[in-house]
């Protein structure tokens, strides 16, 4: 998934920080829809994971269908190498959670991979500019660190190698960076939004045999359908393919925007669905993501200024 070069933040268009906006939003109730789909299922969490990235690359495979931006895909090795590895990623980066989930806990897996991506995201934005990162960049980072700690909790493993969980957390949110920082140009003829719905299918197939092990059947049920086709077309579909637009707009530190927003959603979601409770460090770490958020922003609207 080709993106802009981060040079162009000096001319970011306000569409592309929305599109990210939007995509962290909509993220933020994934985590609700996949735990419904489950629960109403029956579903073991690598089965929800190949659900979600074959549905959601089915849905939008069939946008970039009617669009007509199929038509024009090269049949080459090129392309076919460029669908896979975005497969790959996105496996890795599904699979990994979970299977960090699995060896720890909900919790930790969920902090070190929202605390990891902000991290190597800007570290790698700096390596690939051959500069270090800017104060404000690092800043950003730091707050936002802290905030997540506070809004997410610092949970302890119950059981399993706690070392063996954050690394696969960390595997998971180095998955997710790459996928974010690649700035390969893009192939003739191999549209953005076709790369996602291939990819995103490809992925899919990639979890397939372990989900179909731990068992993939779904209840003819409304409620599974509902919950099925809500998973895969809103936290999925539209928010990755809105997530990737906004990339190519505005580039890769900008998307940390999205990646933050996802917990802050997923916390009022529970509050205000869950009936769950914010205590006072919690309010404090949301303060703190959005001081982040609002941070990183200042460079684009002072060099718009200039």
């Amino acid at each position: 998934m080709p993106t802009s070069s981060s040079l162009a933040a000096a001319r970011v268009p306000r569409s592309g920080t929305a599109l990210l906006i939007l995509a962290g939003l909509l993220w933020g109730t994934g985590g609700l829809a996949g735990s419904l789909l489950a629960s109403h299922a029956g579903l073991q969490p690598v089965a929800v994971a190949a659900y979600r990235l074959l549905v959601g690359g089915a849905l939008i495979t069939a946008y970039a269908a009617a669009a007509g931006r199929l038509k024009a895909v090269p049949r080459t090795r090129a392309a076919a190498a460029r669908v896979a590895a975005a497969g790959l990623l996105l496996a890795v980066f599904q699979a990994a959670y979970f299977a960090a989930v699995a060896a720890t806990s909900v919790g930790l897996a969920t902090l070190t991979t929202m605390v990891a991506i902000p991290v190597l995201v800007t570290i790698g934005s700096a390596a690939l500019d051959r500069r270090l990162p800017t104060r404000h960049a690092a800043g950003s980072v730091v707050i936002a660190v802290g905030g997540l700690v506070l809004l997410l909790g610092s949970p302890t493993s119950t059981g399993g190698d706690r070392a063996t969980g954050a690394g696969l957390a960390l595997i998971a949110a180095l998955g997710f960076a790459v996928l974010t920082l690649d700035r390969r140009a893009p192939l003739p003829g191999l549209e953005r939004t076709a790369v996602t719905g291939l990819g995103f299918l490809a992925g899919g197939v990639l979890l397939l045999p372990v989900g179909l092990v731990a068992g993939m059947e779904l209840p003819a049920r409304m409620d599974v359908v509902g919950a099925l086709v809500f998973f895969g077309l809103v936290p999925t579909a539209v928010a990755y393919t809105s997530y990737f637009a906004g990339l190519h707009r505005t580039g890769a530190a900008a998307g940390v925007v999205a990646v933050l927003l996802e917990p802050l959603t997923a916390t009022l979601l529970a509050v205000l669905l869950g009936h769950e409770r914010l205590g006072g460090a919690q309010i404090l770490g949301a303060f703190l993501v959005l001081a982040s958020i609002g941070i990183q922003q200042v460079p684009a609207r002072t060099t718009s200024a200039s």
